[in-house]
């Protein structure tokens, strides 16, 4: 049996890794920056796209499918991107996906309505499906095995810097160009990655590749969409009505058939005899289930500060710097700690954090002092940033080096996926809660101002502008509302990121069990004949 990378992978790197290793890691953050940016700038550009007058009007189901036509097919096409990658090339699917994103970007950036903004969107997934999977397949393909988990730490703390430079960057933008700049921004850092990717990262590609599973790309993508649809669509406008259900029951019905079709395929996009490894399982659990509630989360505190604490969108992105701050801080320092206590100890203290950090909004209202929310932010980053290094690294090392687009397809796409319901359940609990609670306070108002205020909080405070008089008791009774709701959802959000504790106790390796040498060989037999 070889080594982690085979005896190819010996001859390639010699099992030293690549002499320019840690010039090319800095070249894949900036890649990696790109894609995350995106998503933290457009967290506190919300409130702007849902002006009618310096936005696009967007309505709450809208600004959720902003966030997740891109999440979906992102998710829906890492599994075949992770193929491609290593099939064609990861430095040209690098490449191609940066460009595409760029592109993407732009039309994001002038899209006129609602509508065209989401389609836009969608194509920035294309994008980002092409770029995220090979950034970790070339970290392990040009990194020793002893240095990969520091390396995915330093990954994941860019993370952390994305979080940190976007919203505050989306901030700065907003005030004072108009809200296509947060878009636009991606160009410029596109330009330069394209440029230093073509000058420093090697290529790369799996010396067995697989053929391409159409039918399982399909059946993920068709029955993610139709899911979230049906969450969203609940969430909008009530789950009495039938499209709501229909959509919930198709979603789930086809990705049952894409778990037995690749059960049964001999070129599975996703070999779900992975899951049989504990090593592999368990991470992914627990990277499904933190995303899950902490960006159902993130997209609550965004509108949270804006609207009921009136903060302007700088200084929200400035808000969120304790969040982000300490992942910049703890994530590549969590490779160390896993070594000392063992990746099940980390997990369950970053998990515990993340855990208290959710529960604590439960008790968050309109005059909270500012800096218990602060605190709250710096324990989640600081739980989340011991969360992601030491399950990545577990997910990976479970593969031997060819195999990494495999693991890193999987680890992102669940990330995505769960990421894309959490926005989705719980933004269809906010809503459904927020109306619950504001329909007394609408009576006697006019027709038009009644329908946008039961619709979302920032639909009370478009109303509020044309109410004269009767606006504060509105805008009083919109926050309230909002506050109660977003208690419900961070309550929920609580509960699914306690479940990852027990995944962890329950089935998460020991640190006995890991150390990254061995990974490889232990994994390999349940590997035998993935695509």
């Amino acid at each position: 049996m070889t080594s982690v990378g085979g005896k190819h992978g010996m001859e390639l790197h010699n099992n030293t890794g690549h002499p320019r290793r840690w010039a090319i890691l800095g070249v894949l953050v900036i890649s990696l920056l790109v894609v995350v940016l995106d998503n933290t700038i457009l967290n506190v550009a919300l409130r702007t796209l849902a002006d009618p007058v310096h936005g696009l009007g967007a309505s709450q189901g809208e600004l959720e499918w902003s966030i997740n036509s891109y999440t979906l097919v992102f998710a829906g096409l890492l599994f075949t991107f992770g193929v491609l990658g290593d099939r064609a090339g990861r430095k040209r699917f690098l490449m191609i996906g940066l460009v595409l994103f760029g592109l993407a970007s732009l039309l994001s950036a002038y899209a006129q309505s609602p509508g065209q903004l989401i389609a836009a969107r969608a194509l920035m997934g294309v994008g980002g499906a092409a770029i995220m999977p090979v950034t970790l397949s070339i970290i392990s393909n040009v990194f020793d095995p002893r240095e990969r988990g520091r390396a995915i730490g330093v990954w994941a703390g860019a993370v952390g810097l994305a979080v940190a430079i976007g919203p505050i960057l989306g901030g700065a933008l907003l005030e004072h160009f108009w809200w296509g700049s947060v878009f636009l921004i991606n160009v410029p850092v596109v330009a330069a990655g394209v440029v230093l990717v073509a000058l420093l990262v090697p290529e790369s590609r799996d010396p067995r590749p697989g053929r391409i599973d159409v039918l399982g790309v399909l059946l993920s993508v068709v029955g993610l969409v139709a899911l979230s649809y049906g969450i969203i669509d609940g969430g909008e406008h009530g789950f009495d009505r039938p499209v709501a259900w229909g959509s919930i029951l198709v979603g789930i019905a086809v990705l049952a058939w894409f778990v037995q079709h690749e059960r049964r395929s001999d070129h599975p996009s996703l070999d779900v005899r992975l899951f049989k490894v504990p090593r592999f399982a368990a991470p992914v659990a627990i990277v499904g289930l933190v995303f899950f509630a902490a960006m159902g989360s993130m997209f609550f505190g965004s509108f949270y500060l804006q609207l009921v604490r009136d903060y302007s969108p700088l200084q929200t992105g400035l808000l969120f710097l304790p969040f982000a701050g300490a992942q910049l801080v703890f994530a590549p320092r969590s490779a160390a700690m896993v070594r000392r206590y063992g990746g099940k100890a980390v997990a369950t203290v970053g998990l515990a954090l993340t855990v208290v950090s959710l529960g604590a909004f439960v008790f968050i209202g309109a005059s909270t002092p500012i800096w218990i929310v602060l605190l709250v932010f710096l324990i989640q980053g600081a739980g989340m940033a011991n969360i992601m290094p030491p399950a990545t690294e577990s997910i990976m090392s479970a593969l031997p080096r060819e195999k990494a687009g495999v693991g890193s397809a999987v680890s992102n796409t669940i990330r995505q996926v769960a990421g894309a319901l959490g926005v989705a359940v719980l933004g269809s609990v906010l809503s459904a809660v927020y109306r619950s609670d504001i329909g007394d306070a609408l009576t006697g108002l006019p027709t038009q101002a009644q329908d946008a205020a039961n619709e979302s909080i920032s639909g009370a405070y478009a109303a509020a502008g044309q109410l004269g008089p009767a606006a504060p008791a509105l805008i009083s009774a919109a926050n309230d509302a909002f506050v109660t709701a977003m208690h419900w959802a961070a309550g929920l959000s609580a509960v699914i990121a306690a479940l990852g504790i027990i995944v962890v106790l329950r089935w998460m390796p020991g640190k006995e069990d890991t150390s990254v040498a061995p990974a490889a060989p232990v994994a390999e037999p349940e590997l035998a004949g993935t695509a």
